[in-house]
């Protein structure tokens, strides 16, 4: 399950559907919202062979709010001791580098796609813990990076908002989707506007420059049927398959029933991740002082 040095022909073929989608295709009229420059730098400082921590301070000192998140993360349940910590400094050494950068990326995507629709109520703070989710989860698999996990796991539904923001009648077909048993959502998404939320989010990750493992992963995740194929990258699946399991152990802290993907498909993503029941009772147990706290 770790990366291969030479993405697969389906991963390029994603890439290259997105790019001729957007020239000629439905993606033409989605309208993406521009990477944050703040995101860009920290992921600039990030990825580098030793993580630039002067530049990563320095990127949230320079937003009042962002400072004023990651503070309060550091004091929050999960990791508050005595005294409490009151500056971004002190709230970097508490979180650990890891931890603020993820907090930082949840922060800098939520205000670049504000969600304010009854069709998306918590869909950040849902978004978040699907998040956090995968990257506890990834932590427990090798060969998965933890901030790749965890920009899945805040990325994997982003279409949603954007659609809502420039289609047309798209709120409707969200209500449509919900009601509908004779056919998945995605269908009655692809049905009304000729995409989907799945298409829509790879097509942010893919203009954010994001890794095209990751915009592969986002355009199959609900494509569950071929889990553990010889259609995309190792990788890819793994990230998908883990999706899965965040989602469900999610739905499970919020007292939601098993959604169709998890009763159709739990066994495949369980058996390709290589976990069982015992691995998902531990992750549960974890996460939910976690969820709490978002």
């Amino acid at each position: 399950m770790t990366p291969t040095a030479t993405l697969p022909q389906p991963v390029d073929s994603v890439l290259e559907d997105l790019d001729r989608s957007r020239r000629n295709g439905p993606l033409q009229h989605i309208q993406v919202p521009a990477c944050p420059a703040l995101l860009l730098r920290l992921r600039q400082a990030m990825e580098a062979a030793e993580p630039d921590l002067t530049e990563v301070a320095a990127i949230a000192g320079s937003d009042v709010a962002m400072s004023a998140t990651l503070i309060r993360r550091a004091n929050s349940a999960l990791h508050a001791t005595v005294p409490p910590v009151s500056s971004v400094g002190q709230a970097m050494d508490r979180l650990g580098l890891d931890d603020t950068a993820q907090v930082m990326t949840t922060f800098l995507v939520q205000r670049a796609i504000p969600v304010q629709t009854a069709h998306l109520k918590r869909f950040w703070e849902r978004s978040a813990r699907r998040a956090a989710a995968m990257a506890t989860i990834a932590a427990e698999l090798p060969g998965l990076s933890t901030d790749l996990a965890h920009a899945f796991g805040l990325f994997c539904h982003v279409g949603t908002p954007v659609m809502l923001q420039c289609v047309k009648g798209y709120g409707g077909t969200l209500v449509e989707a919900e009601a509908r048993i004779d056919r998945s959502p995605l269908a009655t998404e692809n049905a009304n506007h000729r995409t989907d939320h799945a298409v829509v989010g790879a097509l942010v990750c893919r203009t954010w420059r994001f890794a095209p493992t990751l915009v592969a992963a986002v355009r199959l995740h609900h494509e569950l049927e071929s889990l553990g194929g010889r259609s995309a990258a190792p990788e890819v699946h793994t990230l998908v398959a883990a999706g899965l399991v965040a989602e469900h152990l999610m739905r499970r802290a919020e007292g939601l029933p098993d959604d169709r993907d998890w009763r159709e498909h739990a066994d495949s993503a369980m058996q390709w991740l290589g976990v069982g029941t015992a691995d998902l009772e531990g992750w549960e147990l974890s996460l939910q002082p976690l969820f709490d706290v978002i």
